[in-house]
């Protein structure tokens, strides 16, 4: 793939997918009620059958099953549109940088994979027990330890982006 041509699909791709990743967060909103105060967040910690459990009937009770279930699916296009916009961007600035901008690029392309795999896991484990209206101790405790990598993998994607963008325009200005 062309240099423009990859870097016109990363800036659609990684761009849309942020527009989704705040459609995905307001459609999580409703889901902090009073006896579940982190939302979705709680449900992806929750660690065990029980917890998750807990949290689906509280929000059965606030009749918020089908906005959690929206959410969810939300979150699973975000994934793949982010996921992939991240990767092609890591793929672009490894291609085409230079030093930093070129290292850089290369922990994007393995953090957006990393992001792609586990939020997929986590959330696939979320949605699964959702659909059955039932926890299941392991896919809450593989989603609640798969968490905290996708988290680092997503800043990993984000801030790797920014800082590679903002070192590649101050390089073209400083020649």
């Amino acid at each position: 793939m062309k240099h423009s041509k990859l870097r016109t699909a990363f800036l659609t791709l990684w761009g849309l997918g942020l527009v989704l990743f705040g459609v995905t967060i307001i459609l999580g909103l409703p889901l902090a009620v009073s006896a579940v105060p982190g939302g979705i967040l709680d449900h992806q910690a929750a660690g065990t059958a029980a917890e998750v459990d807990r949290i689906q009937h509280e929000w059965r009770l606030a009749a918020l099953w089908n906005r959690a279930a929206l959410a969810m699916m939300s979150d699973l296009v975000f994934i793949g549109i982010y996921g992939i916009g991240s990767v092609l961007g890591g793929l672009y600035f490894f291609r085409s940088g230079r030093g930093a901008v070129r290292l850089i690029g290369g922990a994007v392309l393995l953090a957006g994979g990393i992001f792609l795999a586990t939020d997929y896991i986590e959330t696939i484990s979320q949605f699964s027990q959702l659909m059955r209206f039932e926890g299941d101790d392991a896919k809450a405790a593989l989603a609640a330890t798969v968490r905290p990598v996708k988290v680092a993998a997503w800043i990993a994607t984000f801030a790797g982006i920014l800082a590679a963008l903002a070192i590649r325009r101050f390089q073209r200005r400083a020649s």
